[in-house]
């Protein structure tokens, strides 16, 4: 979706707000597609001293299995948008991420909402933060409570485990 921002481009200190909603349904991640919900975003375009501020939000819900656990979760994701809105011929020549440009005094929402989402997204999406994973031994949930597997000692301490054992 195009926003168009003629209206606040020569005007310093307005403001726009938009509203729009994107399909990122395809969008795989690792193995898997974790976001089968539409992703919302709302906010405000500002024009602060001639440059275009964008700020708002993006929310969502990832249905993903853990990479810990392989347990299925859905989790709610909310997001912050910050991007600056430029006029400039050739936007690939900025090294900033965040900086998007405008084509015909529009900016293209669907591109500024999917950037946003993939910058911010975890590298590792987890049921939950202190997810404990899987026992290496018997393949155990260990966020349902401990495993029945008895801890080996580790060999390069063998020696001092025979000490103990001779007193």
């Amino acid at each position: 979706m195009l926003l168009n921002l003629s209206s606040i481009l020569a005007a310093p200190g307005a403001s726009l707000t938009f509203e729009t909603t994107v399909d990122l349904s395809e969008m795989t991640f690792g193995n898997c597609r974790p976001v089968t919900e539409p992703v919302t975003a709302s906010g405000r375009v500002r024009n602060t001293a001639g440059v275009l501020e964008m700020t708002g939000e993006l929310a969502t819900t990832l249905h993903a299995v853990c990479d810990r656990c392989a347990a299925e979760f859905s989790r709610p994701v909310r997001q912050p948008i910050r991007a600056t809105l430029v006029s400039a011929p050739e936007p690939d020549s900025y090294d900033d991420p965040w900086v998007f440009a405008l084509q015909d005094g529009c900016a293209d929402l669907d591109d500024i909402v999917t950037t946003t989402f993939v910058l911010n997204m975890d590298s590792r999406l987890l049921c939950r933060e202190d997810c404990k994973g899987l026992c290496c031994r018997c393949g155990k949930n260990l966020n349902d409570g401990p495993c029945g597997c008895t801890r080996e000692p580790d060999p390069r301490f063998a020696a001092l485990q025979q000490l103990l054992h001779k007193s």
